[in-house]
């Protein structure tokens, strides 16, 4: 909470210089900028809430914690940086229009000048506390700070032009205008993302996978799916293949030390499912090695997995497909295709499931 409290304290101050100044010299640019800096102060309002609510312990109605309304608090930082933008946009646009010179005295310099220094301040220091926090809303902060830097190294420009006798400031504000929209909309694209339920970071999937390969007993894995409910509060689920001997007791110990070791190691809460795989049954080997070899023409990178032959009156072949994101066929054409692929092969029941890596 101090970190937001430092960034309102000084977006408040530089808004309040800025706008004076603006207004005492007709500068519609160091205007805007100044409404750009009362916008973060919002944000920063954004974010001190959002801090408060993240801190809040699981309760019935969100077992999984609150610390997705970071990613909330991150949107809404993006639209009102938006917001600004497009008061700005109409601002500059309405003084291209009127076509005036303005000049500029030693003040505006000053108070841009020493904006450009408190900014770069800021960005160095949230992003230093967004690395430490895993903090989407801090992350959000430090580059609006950054974009900040530029947009008045940019107001800068076009007043010392304007004070050359070209009538810069309109243009410069329009420019700014411009850079603050890109710099809100990938906010808002990045927040979105992490509430759409964005892929895991590819370390912590490789320390997962790693963790799970070096376990004894352990064949192979598959369906390994992670999900973040915000900093420090990941879930997975993971389907582990081990020998159908292992008795049952064995298998379970394996899979406990597992879970214990992932949560120990990289902080995310596993649970696991045990696949037991027949390693005597060649007859199941070889039709799956056919079966495979036909898939690929469906969709090149598909894997089978949980694969067995339940005999009896009727013959089943039960699978589970693990289908690219890369295929643009519908599970449900991938599903056909494998069961005709099935039944060509004999006469057999297939009984297919399919899924997305």
């Amino acid at each position: 909470m101090a970190t937001s409290l430092v960034g309102i304290a000084c977006n408040l101050i530089l808004s309040a210089a800025k706008i004076a100044v603006g207004l005492l010299f007709g500068l519609v640019s160091v205007i805007g900028d100044g409404i750009n800096n009362l916008s973060d102060c919002a944000s920063g309002v954004v974010s001190l809430v959002s801090f408060w609510i993240a801190g809040k312990p699981a309760d019935r109605q969100h077992p999984y914690g609150h610390r997705r309304v970071e990613y909330i608090a991150a949107m809404l930082t993006g639209f009102l940086i938006l917001l600004a933008a497009a008061e700005l946009i109409r601002v500059s646009a309405e003084t291209i229009a009127g076509g005036g010179l303005v000049m500029a005295e030693w003040p505006v310099y000053a108070v841009l000048a020493l904006s450009v220094v408190v900014k770069f301040g800021m960005f160095v220091y949230f992003r230093l506390r967004a690395k430490r926090l895993r903090s989407e809303v801090l992350k959000a902060v430090s580059a609006d700070s950054l974009s900040d830097c530029v947009a008045t190294a940019a107001v800068i420009a076009g007043t010392v032009l304007s004070a050359s006798g070209i009538p810069a400031d309109g243009w410069t504000g329009l420019v700014v205008a411009l850079f603050i929209v890109w710099e809100g909309v990938k906010v808002v694209r990045d927040a979105s993302s992490e509430l759409m339920g964005r892929a895991a970071d590819g370390e912590l999937t490789r320390a997962l996978e790693a963790r799970i390969l070096s376990s004894e007993n352990v064949l192979g894995f598959h369906d390994l799916r992670i999900f973040s409910y915000g900093h420090g509060m990941a879930y997975a689920t993971v389907h582990v293949e081990m020998d159908a001997k292992i008795p049952s007791m064995e298998a379970h110990g394996i899979l406990d030390a597992i879970e214990h070791a992932a949560a120990e190691e990289t902080g995310v809460l596993l649970t696991t499912h045990l696949d037991p795989v027949d390693l005597t049954d060649q007859a199941a080997d070889e039709l799956k090695q056919r079966i495979l070899e036909e898939a690929q023409k469906v969709a090149e990178g598909i894997t089978l997995h949980d694969f067995r032959i339940v005999r009896g009156v009727m013959t089943k072949v039960i699978f589970e497909a693990t289908v690219p994101f890369s295929c643009k066929w519908k599970d449900e054409t991938v599903r056909s295709e494998l069961e005709k692929i099935v039944s060509a092969q004999g006469e057999y029941i297939p009984i297919v499931t399919v899924g997305r890596a």
